[in-house]
């Protein structure tokens, strides 16, 4: 069988993990790294074996010998390369979110209904080993009907800076880079039901906090601790029409005692815990009962989370498998979370029914 054929458009951080997921997988073919830094374009291609690097994604997407592409550029360019990928006849993996606001979520929408491409949101945590335990124990209906889930990050000096603390590029803080991750995994967990209504706050109290130095933290490739438009902390309480409801903080900065992260779900029949690590919660026999799935990690396993999020993407473009990720879970989230952002403006509820 021939290769899937796979080029990658940007060269960050971000695309270090498609590119060696990619790199690894024995059904796929390196063909191109684009990068508006042709040099770092080349060094990618270079080190995970693609034959050629481009300057302009264009050049990428009118390639040929291209079959899918992961879009791994900043925000404001997730959902206008994601359309020039489909409409270049690509299969299309896009970084999360899918989008900056609602409006480019449901353009891009429109495009992937037009087609028949695949198109897979890069929501990398739901293909860990301990959220595809816990969704087999929720299919199976071992928690029963879930009616509450909370969903949390919280970093007390966890500013990126760079894209990632300027709006008009990233679309938002900690709430479209962390927090997405948690209320998606609780989303998806809950068998992503239809928002009602959203009451949310955003705060901006403490900046980039680049004033601390004694503490190690991630940093964009074009970090400068003066440049600072996004919120530190976002907080909401969102009420789904099925009457679920899911409470959701989380910051970059934050005067907390330490790092924390909690994803957890609750339903008729039992609960569970599935980050920090997974643990789940029933009653057995009139007793309350603690079950630990023996499995090589319960929480979030990056390497094999990529490779799990690539090998279905492969699998979904060559229509061996459903994608667990489609592109209109990556609208929905947008959905809230611009909901989000709306509330705490207008400092009142939205209803979104």
């Amino acid at each position: 069988m021939s290769k899937f054929r796979v080029g990658v458009i940007g060269a960050g951080s971000i695309a270090q993990s498609h590119l060696t997921a990619y790199s690894k997988n024995p059904e796929v073919e390196l063909v191109a790294v684009a990068d508006m830094n042709l040099e770092r374009a080349q060094s990618a291609a270079d080190e995970f074996g693609a034959r050629r690097a481009y300057a302009d994604p264009q050049d990428l997407l009118a390639d040929p010998e291209i079959d899918g592409v992961s879009i791994c550029t900043w925000n404001n360019s997730h959902a206008s390369w994601a359309i020039a990928a489909i409409e270049a006849g690509k299969h299309v993996l896009v970084e999360k979110p899918i989008a900056r606001t609602l409006a480019e979520a449901e353009q891009l929408q429109q495009v992937v209904e037009a087609s028949d491409r695949v198109v897979q949101v890069g929501f990398v945590r739901r293909h860990s080993p301990n959220c595809q335990v816990l969704k087999s124990f929720i299919d199976a209906e071992e928690l029963g009907e879930i009616y509450y889930a909370k969903a949390s990050c919280m970093r007390r000096v966890g500013n990126p800076g760079g894209w990632f603390a300027d709006k008009e590029i990233s679309g938002g803080g900690p709430l479209l880079d962390i927090g997405i991750h948690v209320l998606d995994l609780c989303w998806y967990l809950m068998g992503s039901p239809k928002v009602a209504s959203v009451s949310g706050n955003t705060y901006d109290k403490l900046g980039s906090r680049g004033n601390v130095t004694t503490m190690p933290r991630y940093k964009a490739a074009d970090y400068d601790p003066s440049r600072n438009t996004v919120e530190d902390l976002a907080n909401a309480v969102i009420r789904f029409e099925n009457g679920a409801s899911l409470l959701l903080d989380c910051s970059y900065s934050l005067h907390a005692t330490e790092d924390s992260i909690d994803v957890s779900v609750y339903g008729e029949k039992g609960g569970a815990v599935l980050e920090p690590a997974l643990h789940i919660a029933t009653e057995m026999h009139d007793s309350v009962v603690n079950i630990e799935p023996q499995i090589a990690s319960r929480s979030f396993e990056f390497g094999i989370g990529f490779a799990n999020e690539i090998q279905n993407f492969v699998d979904a473009s060559l229509g061996r498998a459903e994608s667990i990720a489609p592109a209109w879970h990556g609208v929905e989230i947008v959905r809230i979370l611009e909901a989000i952002y709306e509330s705490a403006a207008e400092g009142r509820e939205i209803s979104l029914v």
